[in-house]
């Protein structure tokens, strides 16, 4: 059976790049692997044909030599360069690809992890900005030891199994596979004498104090850095970040919406038809509304620049302040009365409740008796 186009196994095109030779042989190998597809004859040949075609191509002389002649160019019987599975390209990409499938990893320094914290703030810290100190979980380098692990006086001994490497390479069947080291977990180094108070981790536990400026203008989601205020690192490795996310509990009286707030007003209905001037709270203090007569529910009245100036930039958004006409309750006998000649002095005039009006004509409409 005819082999076929190297290029093509890989799902590459002929001028692809060593990177996207790499990522495309890593994705069938990871697809195909025997481990993954047990006793499935065809994943395990697809496996070997992206092996041979990956180790060709990824060499620079087999793969002129491939694109100039083909497989003949390459093939040992026929006098070319040869393609198997010992070429030292394909084991330097096997073990890279095999040790994250295996969990495997190097040994030596490592950062440390990235920590989050959640900050709680009202609208008002949030709009202004602020300065908070938070209290912290976090790894830091046990100071007796240095954040070696060692006890004092003492030091880490090279791991005699894997050399220092951390990984040891195994033979499966056919091929061979880099895994982590048993023996040092893939660190590399042995502890023989390990440090009273980390226990040979080179890293304790300890709550860290840090002030945090939270700018003006922040909303929820939004994210502070603080660069080298996460974990240590292990064996010496660079601090991890602490990543402050920002959460805006909710406003008794404003909602945010961007850069813009929003409220709700309510007014009596004797100011909604005969006008007014209301007192309305912003984040700065009291302003005037001015209320124009015959106001329904639900309108929407905006007050420019007492919104939020956003903290990437940019002007201040504006105060949306909605109308709720509030219905008068517990009324004494003279409201009633008044109330009742005011009802009866519109029984005949619809020209004062034109909404009122033009629904019940609809109504009418939509049943037919118009």
């Amino acid at each position: 059976m005819a082999k076929r186009d190297y290029y093509e196994v890989l799902g590459v095109e002929r001028g692809s790049s060593e990177a996207d030779l790499k990522k495309a042989y890593r994705r069938l190998a990871m697809k195909h692997h025997p481990d993954r597809n047990p006793d499935d004859k065809a994943s395990e040949d697809m496996f070997k044909e992206a092996n041979e075609a990956y180790e060709v191509l990824s060499d620079s002389s087999k793969r002129a030599a491939y694109d100039q002649y083909g497989h003949a160019g390459v093939d040992p019987s026929m006098g070319g360069g040869g393609a198997g599975f010992g070429g030292q390209n394909f084991s330097d990409i096997f073990g890279d690809v095999f040790s994250d499938f295996f969990g495997g990893s190097r040994g030596g320094a490592q950062r440390g992890s990235d920590l989050r914290y959640t900050l709680e703030l009202n609208l008002e810290e949030a709009v202004r900005g602020t300065t908070v100190n938070i209290r912290v979980p976090t790894l830091v380098n046990c100071k007796p030891c240095d954040g070696s692990g060692a006890k004092k006086g003492s030091s880490p001994i090279t791991c005699p199994t894997c050399g220092g490497i951390g990984q040891v390479r195994m033979q499966q069947g056919f091929f061979s596979v880099q895994q982590t080291c048993p023996r040092c977990h893939g660190q590399g180094k042995i502890i023989s004498d390990p440090c009273d108070s980390c226990h040979g981790e080179g890293r304790v536990e300890e709550y860290k104090t840090l002030s945090v400026k939270v700018p003006a203008g922040v909303d929820t989601g939004d994210r502070i850095r603080l660069s080298g205020e996460g974990e240590a690192g292990a064996q010496g490795g660079p601090t991890g970040d602490l990543y402050v996310v920002i959460n805006v509990r909710e406003h008794a009286i404003f909602q945010r919406d961007g850069k813009h707030l929003f409220c709700e007003v309510p007014i009596s209905f004797v100011d909604a038809a005969l006008g007014g001037e209301l007192e309305i709270p912003t984040l700065d203090g009291r302003v005037k509304l001015k209320i124009p007569e015959g106001t329904q529910t639900g309108k929407q009245f905006r007050v420019r620049g007492k919104g939020v100036a956003p903290v990437r930039g940019g002007g201040a958004g504006d105060l949306m302040c909605r109308v709720a006409v509030e219905t008068p309750v517990n009324l004494g006998r003279r409201q009633r009365e008044l109330l009742e000649e005011f009802r009866s002095s519109l029984a005949d005039d619809n020209s004062h409740s034109p909404k009122t009006t033009g629904w019940f004509e609809g109504v009418k409409r939509f049943f037919g008796d118009l």
